[in-house]
């Protein structure tokens, strides 16, 4: 398995981020594509080739881009066409800098299909699935929101083949959904193409309807950290060393991709976690 980095967790600005990975030895780097200078608008062709020059000179590869807009995701069908355009446009830039994969979260998927959030999601999903596809591009829905088997349900469901995928991110299922990493693993296994390695801890149960709507506007009673912690890699309840030996045998050998949203001193955060996920491969190799 490689080693990523996201790029923003540096809070070194672009340049200084992709610095600060080659630095540290990472293997690639995640970047948000949905912003400022990143923004596919904001790129000319000119400017995404110096761009793929210059990670190229770093001895770096991009695991993937970020296509998160924020906000609802896909659960607002008027929303919609205008989301659905902009990561069509994220799709087009990854494959301009040479990205196979663009990540993303779509909001709670619901745990009936009769659920009508589920089929407006549902919709944009195939959508960009098939888009994505046809690029040769994999659009890979965030694990969090919902357990591992709702979301598996959700893309057989779609059935759009390799345009759709997971980027499964562990920390996200223990704090919001308290799930069985390992057994996740193997529920979402064939559709696993790209990861997350961050840790954390569920201090109580959450409803994560709840959870990811205070993340757009503040909910009265409600404070996120009453319910969620994001912990350093190795001190939450990821049990690490599990999660590798079942993503190995699932077959995946892809990224395990940093991300780091809080902390005082990202940089050290980020130097330990490659230092902590090495031993790791290390010893499981």
């Amino acid at each position: 398995m490689k080693i990523g980095v996201m790029v923003e967790s540096f809070r070194l600005g672009l340049d200084g981020g992709l610095q600060a990975a080659a630095d540290l030895g990472a293997d690639g780097v995640q970047i948000y594509a949905t912003h400022d200078a990143m923004h596919p608008a904001n790129l000319t062709a000119t400017a995404r080739a110096k761009l793929r020059q210059r990670i190229a000179s770093l001895g770096l590869e991009i695991s993937a881009l970020c296509g998160d807009f924020g906000g609802h995701g896909f659960q607002i069908a008027e929303d919609n066409p205008k989301r659905i355009e902009d990561s069509q446009r994220v799709v087009d830039l990854a494959v301009d800098l040479g990205c196979r994969i663009v990540t993303t979260h779509i909001g709670v998927v619901p745990a009936k299909a009769t659920h009508p959030r589920y089929v407006i999601m549902a919709k944009a999903c195939e959508k960009l699935g098939r888009f994505a596809g046809e690029a040769g591009v994999a659009f890979a829905i965030e694990t969090g929101p919902e357990p591992a088997a709702v979301l598996r349900a959700f893309l057989d469901d779609l059935n759009v083949g390799s345009g759709l995928g997971v980027n499964f991110d562990p920390a996200n299922l223990v704090m919001v959904c308290r799930e069985d990493i390992p057994q996740a693993v193997q529920t979402l296994a064939s559709y696993i193409v790209h990861t997350h390695a961050k840790d954390g801890i569920n201090l109580k149960p959450v409803d994560p309807e709840v959870l990811y709507g205070s993340f757009i506007k503040p909910v009265p009673g409600f404070c996120c950290t009453d319910y969620i912690a994001e912990v350093p890699l190795g001190k939450g309840q990821v049990p690490f060393e599990a999660y590798l030996a079942a993503l190995g045998q699932a077959g995946y050998d892809g990224y395990l991709t940093i991300e780091r949203e809080v902390g005082q001193n990202p940089k050290q955060d980020i130097e330990e976690a490659v230092s902590f996920l090495k031993t790791l491969i290390n010893k499981k190799g």
